[in-house]
């Protein structure tokens, strides 16, 4: 692997109201088209020898908008399962939960179709797309989710899965993995395309 180029989806309604958006699959709001959309002069004219877009319609649009076509949905990608925290926002779950943090406090079990994971998991599944990555002869593409794409750079590092904390990513926006010297390094992060 030569260079490894990560989107974030668009905005949904979601992500604009601060809802913890994991495995529900949401679409993407006006202004998330237009953001991704944008990350399309990013994509124009390059050679991706592998292209993974989480299963999330969200993604998926993502990547369509910024012109990404052949791509593999690889269920690794989806977003950080929030288990009972699915859809809260996390000044209500502060209510119940003073000081709560995702990054040192996890998640509590939710539904059957939330049941919540640990960092560690998260990390486990960061790890395997990691390796697949690196398998690919040139530039890979990445179409996912803030939290986990967190924990895949924390991880691109050597770093714990929780120090994804200290790498803020928006949406809609792009970053850039690669090397220094045969070592891993961030080379562009939560830049905006526009």
């Amino acid at each position: 692997m030569n260079e490894m180029l990560l989107l974030r989806h668009g905005e949904t309604e979601w992500s604009k109201n601060g809802r913890h958006t994991g495995r529900t699959d949401l679409p993407l709001t006006e202004n998330g088209e237009a953001q991704a959309s944008a990350l399309a002069p990013l994509v124009k004219g390059r050679t991706f020898d592998l292209v993974m877009v989480s299963p999330a319609q969200r993604a998926r649009r993502t990547a369509e908008l910024a012109g990404l076509s052949g791509y593999d949905v690889d269920p690794d990608l989806w977003e950080w399962d929030y288990g009972g925290f699915e859809g809260i926002t996390t000044a209500t779950i502060r209510e119940t939960r003073p000081g709560w943090y995702l990054w040192r406090d996890g998640v509590i079990p939710g539904d059957a179709d939330h049941p919540g994971e640990s960092a560690a998991q998260v990390a486990a599944r960061a790890d395997r797309v990691i390796a697949r990555a690196r398998a690919a002869e040139g530039d890979v593409a990445v179409v996912a989710h803030g939290h986990f794409l967190r924990v895949l750079v924390a991880r691109w590092l050597g770093l714990p899965p929780e120090d994804g904390r200290f790498f803020r990513l928006d949406t809609g926006t792009y970053s850039r993995l690669g090397f220094e010297h045969a070592e891993p390094v961030v080379l562009t992060w939560n830049a905006p395309a526009v």
